[in-house]
């Protein structure tokens, strides 16, 4: 981990933090001890008020890094919006959301709110109604809010954008400062984030002050471990191969990634067709499906989630056993987000990406080279996986 350009090892337990006695109890009933790095460099210039620019892998605990020093920061006693984070998609606020609730489970009169589209708007006005003290929204959605006046940020302390550069990237940047611009009274602001784009350095120059910068690179000890394969595979045959490796794998819980809405659907139906329990998430289907099926996935009610890129980041989903990758990504970052739903919490995992053009096998070098990672070949013909020399 660096901090401003100087590497730390020092890896913190949460008791070495000053917490007060509420959060400590929260952060001990998850059965957690010791910091991730992300945590162990983020909470305590956070704490001090400091701006925060954070660069850290999926999967190593950027929510708590930011979440912990915002619940202590909130003043149940004031009933307004002390705290914000803005997230690029829905699931990640929810998932946001759920992380920030447990924290503040035994801090009395804290409160928090979730705003995203999709969703009816009168039962969120009716919740800001009870006064929450952090909220937790979408850009369009809080923009929606802001316009009702139905939200007030003037008394914002706090604000994070989480997966910062995806937020930029969806064309989010002139909500993102038109939001910032309500808030002239913040006290410290934080970037995090997977990768740090051109994007996020300019909203840092405009909005952040001295900020503290903390880059936590993918090593051994925080890098996931996954076992991942590329398969040369007859198009017609994917939906078949896919049904075969889960079985031979043993595998209980997989996500299967498909580039459009239309092929998700299809899949979906080619492993239902095979007695295999599937369904799937994509844009066009309703926010309150999609959180039901999520729901299913992850009390085991679903051995397989399909889904478009919609779901390749932000869910709190850390045990699956395997990805596939049923069509190339078209960008390297898709890829790495996808195969980062494996591997988590320290398990071992596995990625399969499924070949059949020449176009996606040059497709799949590129992202090989420019992520540098290690991806065995196979070769799927006659219904038999041979490895390739």
């Amino acid at each position: 981990m660096e901090i401003n350009g100087e590497q730390v090892t020092q890896i913190l337990r949460y008791d070495q933090l000053n917490l007060s006695p509420q959060v400590m109890r929260a952060i001990q009933k998850r059965g957690f001890s010791e910091a991730t790095p992300i945590q162990s460099g983020a909470i305590p210039p956070f704490l001090a008020w400091r701006d925060v620019i954070a660069k850290a892998p999926t999967g190593t605990g950027k929510t708590f890094a930011f979440g912990i020093p915002m619940v202590e920061h909130t003043d149940p006693a004031v009933e307004e919006v002390q705290g914000l984070v803005l997230a690029p998609t829905r699931e990640l606020a929810l998932q946001i959301q759920d992380e920030l609730r447990d924290l503040c489970e035994f801090k009395e009169g804290v409160r928090t709110v979730c705003l995203y589209g999709g969703a009816p708007i009168d039962k969120q006005i009716q919740t800001l109604k009870k006064r929450p003290q952090i909220v937790v929204a979408t850009p369009g959605r809080l923009m929606d809010h802001m316009k009702r006046r139905t939200v007030r940020l003037d008394r914002v302390q706090t604000v994070v954008l989480d997966e910062a550069d995806r937020m930029l990237d969806m064309g989010f940047i002139h909500d993102v400062t038109r939001i910032l611009d309500q808030m002239k009274g913040r006290k410290n602001m934080g970037l995090f984030s997977a990768t740090i784009s051109r994007e996020v350095m300019d909203i840092s120059w405009v909005y952040q002050r001295d900020p503290v910068e903390i880059t936590v690179q993918a090593v051994a000890d925080n890098k996931p471990d996954i076992q991942q394969y590329r398969i040369s595979v007859e198009r017609g045959e994917k939906a078949e191969l896919t049904a075969k490796l889960l079985e031979a794998g043993g595998y209980e819980r997989a996500i299967a990634f498909c580039n459009t809405k239309n092929m998700a659907d299809r899949l979906t139906g080619l492993l239902q067709m095979r007695g295999i329990q599937a369904d799937c998430i994509h844009g066009d289907i309703q926010q309150r499906v999609r959180e039901k099926t999520l729901a299913r996935f992850r009390q085991g009610k679903l051995r397989v989630l399909v889904a478009t890129d919609v779901a390749a980041r932000g869910l709190d989903i850390d045990d699956v056993d395997v990805v596939f990758n049923y069509d190339v990504p078209d960008e390297n970052e898709y890829y790495v987000h996808r195969i980062g739903r494996t591997g988590r919490a320290r398990r071992h995992g596995a990625a399969y990406t499924m070949v059949s053009t020449i176009t996606e096998e040059m497709r799949l070098d590129e992202i090989q080279r420019g992520t540098r990672n290690e991806i065995r070949k196979l070769r799927y013909a006659e219904g038999t996986l041979l490895e390739e020399e």
